[in-house]
């Protein structure tokens, strides 16, 4: 991330004998803060923090033995999704009232025409790597502008038979996978992605309900425990909270109300 000046959001500077930085165009002195040094906990208590997160500890299960109070770790765990969601290009709210509760039945009608769902559209590479991002209807218009921006024309797509997808044969090979009653047909699976959604319903399951405001910020956080599943996060998560600025867009996530 380029450091930015916070006068002229200019990224021509240069540094001071005293560590702070001064901008070439219009000479204003500031200090970049990262993520990590924002907040005012002491570091004793934002390593145990991030264990916990690493861990997948809800905050209402620390009021007993949690180092700081359930608000500065309700924030501290929000910075640290909020850093995930940016890392993973997911930095807005989503504008449809949603209120996921794990393990009861919804009542109404069900799949994409069920009111007051969000359609979030996840393509997934070979290698495993998975990318979110929502939608604001099942078109054919939104899912290829998602597909032009995420992969390369030439690739092989596989699919349900929605016809939205129909369009995909132009831009590459195209396996369509279709299921009766809920039921595969043929060999062609699509096993990569209903692993995620899976291994997404696990980690949110703890959390009981989420506001449609934050929503983003678990699904940011839940890509990047799917794109390093093999990887201790507790080090990388320390770098990307010391690397990423408090910039205005992280700010403005970690303070939605």
């Amino acid at each position: 991330m380029l450091k930015r000046c916070p006068g002229c959001e200019g990224t021509r500077h240069y540094k001071l004998s005293d560590g702070r930085l001064k901008c070439r165009r219009c000479k204003k002195r500031f200090r970049r803060k990262s993520a990590w040094e924002t907040s005012r906990l002491s570091e004793s208590a934002k390593k145990q923090l991030l264990k916990w997160f690493v861990l997948g500890v809800p905050v209402y299960r620390l009021r007993f033995m949690s180092v700081a109070s359930a608000p500065a770790t309700e924030r501290f765990y929000r910075l640290i999704r909020a850093c995930i969601a940016y890392e993973e290009q997911l930095v807005e709210p989503f504008e449809v009232a949603l209120k996921a509760t794990a393990g009861m039945a919804r009542r109404g009608k069900r799949g994409f025409g069920a009111a007051g769902k969000v359609i979030v559209f996840e393509i997934i590479n070979r290698n495993g790597q998975v990318k979110t991002k929502p939608i604001s209807a099942k078109s054919r218009t939104e899912i290829m502008k998602k597909v032009r921006a995420h992969t390369r024309a030439g690739s092989l797509y596989a699919t349900n038979d929605c016809e939205a997808y129909a369009s995909l044969r132009m831009r590459g090979a195209h396996v369509v996978i279709c299921k009766e009653r809920g039921k595969l047909l043929g060999s062609d699976r699509l096993n990569v992605i209903e692993s995620f959604w899976s291994y997404a319903k696990k980690w949110l399951h703890p959390y009981r309900s989420i506001s449609y405001k934050y929503f983003h910020l678990y699904l940011g956080e839940v890509c990047y425990r799917f794109n390093h599943r093999g990887k201790n996060l507790k080090p990388l998560l320390t770098k990307l909270l010391k690397t990423i600025s408090n910039s205005e867009t992280i700010h403005s996530m970690v303070q939605i109300h």
